[in-house]
């Protein structure tokens, strides 16, 4: 690996076992960053990952764990820290997306959309936090949804988590700016990504269209993570950045 712009940070990106969160771990480590890659449960696509990462030439940490759960979390930083020394990047990628009408809807799946998007989002930045103010460049990226801006039929409970993680990202742009941490949000869209076959693509996706009539891939989404991560982005603060297509033009 030759010497790039994230050449001796240190990353946690949840959720990183496939699809979007597996091209951002790639695309940190291709800039040179330690990777701890999470997942909730799927201990072999995370090792596939952390192999992916190491034949890059990088450094990769398996950690399996439920962002939901705060132990979980300070166990997967205090790993980290253990491991590489420091800690400079989160990337709050994990979530669950389902559907389901509203009237439909009960609390507990309600709560479950909740608990692992947005809840987890508090858990890791919280325990992330001292790591990320020794860093000096400490740096969130939290990753939002499309259908937080547009709104979307049977999503209110990943709608609902989705905006909130825009207002998260807001929020603590602004709290802990004294601190040297930058927080923005980048919010995919229309990504093409593999789905099981009992899991058809979201019905909202069948809504919109990119102005090309081509869907992204993940490394698209990656790329612009990889970019907010480094030294050029510094001045880039609070921020949702769509990674889109043009399939929503909306500020």
């Amino acid at each position: 690996m030759t010497t790039t712009e994230l050449t001796g940070k240190v990353a946690i990106v949840t959720g990183a076992g496939r699809n979007i969160g597996r091209a951002i771990a790639l695309a940190l480590a291709e800039g040179g960053a330690s990777v701890v890659v999470n997942a909730r449960s799927k201990r072999a696509e995370a090792d596939a990952v952390a192999r992916a990462v190491e034949a890059l030439g990088g450094k990769a940490l398996v950690h399996i764990g439920d962002v939901a759960d705060a132990a979980a979390v300070q166990a997967m930083v205090d790993a980290a820290v253990e491991q590489f020394g420091r800690l400079d990047i989160l990337v709050n990628n994990a979530a669950l997306r389902r559907e389901k009408p509203f009237a439909e809807m009960d609390y507990a799946e309600w709560r479950e959309i909740l608990d692992v998007t947005l809840d987890g989002a508090f858990h890791c930045t919280k325990a992330c936090l001292a790591a990320l103010r020794k860093s000096g460049t400490g740096t969130i990226v939290n990753i939002g949804g499309l259908s937080a801006h547009t709104g979307a039929r049977d999503r209110a409970h990943v709608v609902t988590a989705k905006a909130g993680i825009i207002g998260f990202t807001r929020a603590l742009a602004h709290d802990l700016a004294d601190d040297g941490i930058t927080v923005n949000c980048v919010v995919p869209g229309l990504i093409g990504t593999p789905r099981p076959k009992d899991k058809p693509e979201p019905a909202h996706h069948l809504t919109h269209q990119t102005i090309t009539d081509e869907r992204g891939k993940p490394e698209d989404v990656a790329a612009m993570v990889r970019f907010l991560c480094g030294p050029a982005a510094r001045y880039i603060n609070g921020q949702a950045i769509h990674a889109n297509g043009g399939a929503y033009l909306g500020a």
